[in-house]
């Protein structure tokens, strides 16, 4: 009996989620990117997450920061929920233009003008915050339409259309992983991700070559955001949020930041023994 108990004993610590405990190269990681802020100009938060193994580093995780425009990546997640259930359709007009090519034009482009046909049609931004709630995304507040909040008086300490670098992982990971989107919308989203062509001296700047990232960016006067997935040479995909208020070069130092996170997360998994795995 004392055998079965210790077998039992056994079985259950393997079954634990990697995130139980964290390794020491991400450890490391976390105090390389305190030390990478503290020595900036400027208030940082970020956040990443293995998909895989569920382990997280974060700074100023929990503090909330303007979303500017990453909150586009929910207002399409919202529009596609539509989709999904049937409601809508991506040949639908809306103004005159399809919801394919104002996603599009959203996603690719950060075009306002589309995002705000998009929330209208949604039935404003209480909509797509209803859609956050229902999905149980805490610390993600969406209050105003882009026209709005370029039109109201900046402060980037407003918590109105903000988020937490934590709370935008949590997002990402349930459009990666979670029952939010069809297989369907959730690689069209991705694929739009993918085409992103503004903020590229932010996180795709330092990467190796070829990297594979779908991001969305976000500016506004005194801010710089940029969230969205890398994945590493072994397949690992990583959610990840940085944003930076105040301060100068901000686009530099998201860049290595995330950097930083790529290499730190790609030595961090470790099989039991102890040793790195790698990709075949």
């Amino acid at each position: 009996m004392r055998a079965l108990a210790v077998l039992a004993w056994l079985l259950a610590l393997f079954a634990q989620p990697a995130a139980a405990a964290s390794s020491p190269e991400l450890v490391s990681l976390e105090q390389q990117l305190a030390s990478l802020v503290a020595g900036k100009s400027g208030e940082y938060g970020i956040a990443a997450l293995d998909l895989k193994t569920g382990k997280t580093v974060s700074i100023n995780g929990d503090v909330a920061f303007p979303m500017a425009s990453t909150v586009k990546l929910a207002v399409a997640a919202a529009y596609l929920t539509q989709v999904d259930h049937g409601r809508r359709t991506l040949d639908q007009r809306i103004a005159g233009r399809s919801a394919y090519s104002l996603i599009e034009a959203m996603l690719v482009h950060s075009d306002n003008y589309a995002t705000d046909l998009l929330i209208r049609n949604l039935g404003g931004p209480k909509t797509v915050q209803q859609w956050v709630s229902w999905h149980g995304l805490t610390g993600i507040s969406v209050d105003r339409t882009i026209a709005q909040l370029l039109r109201d008086r900046r402060d980037l300490r407003d918590t109105r259309d903000s988020s937490t670098p934590l709370a935008m992982i949590e997002l990402l990971k349930k459009i990666e992983l979670g029952n939010v989107l069809k297989p369907q919308s959730r690689s069209f989203l991705q694929t739009m991700m993918a085409r992103c062509i503004t903020g590229s001296n932010r996180i795709r700047a330092l990467l190796p070559a070829g990297t594979r990232v779908e991001h969305k960016t976000g500016t506004l006067t005194g801010l710089t955001d940029d969230v969205g997935f890398i994945t590493l040479p072994d397949g690992r995909r990583i959610a990840v949020a940085i944003f930076a208020r105040y301060g100068t070069n901000r686009p530099r130092t998201i860049a290595e930041a995330a950097r930083a996170i790529y290499d730190g997360f790609a030595a961090s998994f470790r099989n039991p023994f102890g040793t790195a795995l790698t990709a075949r």
